[in-house]
């Protein structure tokens, strides 16, 4: 305070008085900033959130429109749109890498991966992991009917949680394990009503395996449980070089690590391919009289490249959902996305609504509002805080 020579004792206390009550205490300014702070971290968790069920949901609805009613002569090889998938996502994830590290994308791939590639390595267990689930949630479609797939894959849920419990010493609440738990719930609920509809008539075009295809399932839900989690574990635990700590491998360049080593590994898995396992077209080659085998990408039609965008960016989404989040808040919402294809499956498969739905779309909701409300508290792992300049990076422009 500026003290003037001619001011009286009494009014210097009066304008030290007037100052001390319009500036704010010392702890009020850090309050509101915290508070400002969680309501950003909030808000973009639930826009992860949207953005991860709008992409499942058309998944969903793509790919069945792309398998259901096809003749077999006609289908896609498995492997093969697994493999387009990953070189898209790697060269997605590249180009956020160069946009990230500002051109430099070049020295980013010698220093993550030529100088450190027992760093790098590290990435192949979630990507086999990865494409095993991938590879095998085929296999379980195949087999069972839409909604008992459905109902079945909601069991990674809970595997997730578990595993996030032992690998990440995380701790849920009674609440959320209850929001899981009724997250299963209501899927399943939904799933079996849309049963009694339209959707009830299954696939005689294929023959069907329920052993097989409940085993497919659960192995898939195991892999993406162990493959999420510690990929999770990757990207927020610090990197050390020679016993230093130093900057961390983005997460854009573990997306480049990830997609190499799953085309490398699709790559093997083609060459292993029988004739038998790729299938045929139902033409006959003229000149050995033999049954043609499906080429690369064959019965790529508009709709499966569609697939193969939403796959990478997906990929690209859901790394963004682990580092900014966590994993279980991207099996959350899967949940909710199996409501939301459900509901649009009506005007396109003609699949039947009834109460039930209504019931369990209620649950997925209020178990999503809840969980998301209350999210998980680490033990000895903490929790990164989301930066502004790392959350704007993310955000559309």
């Amino acid at each position: 305070m500026k003290r003037h020579p001619n001011m009286s004792e009494k009014e210097q206390q009066d304008q030290l008085f007037r100052e001390d009550e319009s500036s704010p205490p010392p702890s009020a300014q850090p309050a509101v900033t915290s508070a400002s702070s969680a309501k950003q971290d909030s808000l973009f968790r639930l826009f992860l959130l949207f953005l991860m069920a709008a992409q499942n949901t058309s998944v969903v609805l793509l790919s069945r429109y792309t398998r259901a009613g096809v003749n077999k002569e006609d289908l896609y090889v498995i492997n093969d749109m697994v493999m387009v998938s990953e070189m898209a996502k790697f060269i997605f994830a590249a180009a956020l890498e160069q946009n990230h590290t500002n051109g430099h994308l070049v020295k980013s791939f010698r220093e993550n991966i030529i100088e450190r590639p027992i760093d790098a390595l590290k990435i192949l267990i979630p990507s086999l992991l990865y494409l095993v689930q991938n590879s095998l949630l085929y296999v379980a479609i195949s087999n069972l009917t839409a909604p008992m797939f459905q109902v079945c894959y909601q069991c990674k849920l809970l595997t997730t949680a578990i595993v996030s419990v032992i690998m990440l010493q995380r701790k849920y609440s009674l609440k959320q394990w209850v929001c899981l738990t009724a997250l299963g719930i209501g899927v399943a609920i939904v799933v079996l009503g849309a049963q009694d509809g339209g959707s009830s008539k299954t696939d005689d075009q294929n023959a069907q395996n329920l052993a097989a295809g409940l085993l497919a399932v659960t192995i898939a839900c195991l892999c993406s449980a162990f493959a999420g989690v510690y990929f999770e574990k990757v990207l927020k635990r610090p990197t050390v070089d020679g016993g230093q700590a130093r900057a961390p491998v983005s997460m854009w360049m573990r997306n480049v690590q990830m997609a190499f080593f799953s085309v490398c590994i699709a790559l093997v898995n083609m060459m292993r391919e029988t004739d038998d396992a790729r299938g045929y077209t139902g033409e006959i080659n003229e000149d050995t009289n033999q049954p043609m085998v499906k080429p690369f990408m064959h019965g790529f039609t508009a709709y499966a490249y569609g697939i193969v965008l939403l796959q990478a960016g997906g990929g690209m989404l859901v790394a963004a959902v682990i580092k900014y989040a966590d994993n279980v808040l991207k099996g959350m919402a899967t949940g909710v996305s199996v409501v939301t294809a459900t509901f649009f499956s009506t005007f396109l498969f003609g699949t039947t609504l009834s109460g039930q739905f209504a019931l369990g779309a209620g649950i997925i909701l209020v178990s999503v509002y809840l969980f998301s409300n209350d999210m998980p508290t680490c033990g000895r792992v903490k929790k990164e805080k989301i930066s502004a300049v790392e959350m704007n990076s993310l955000l559309p422009k």
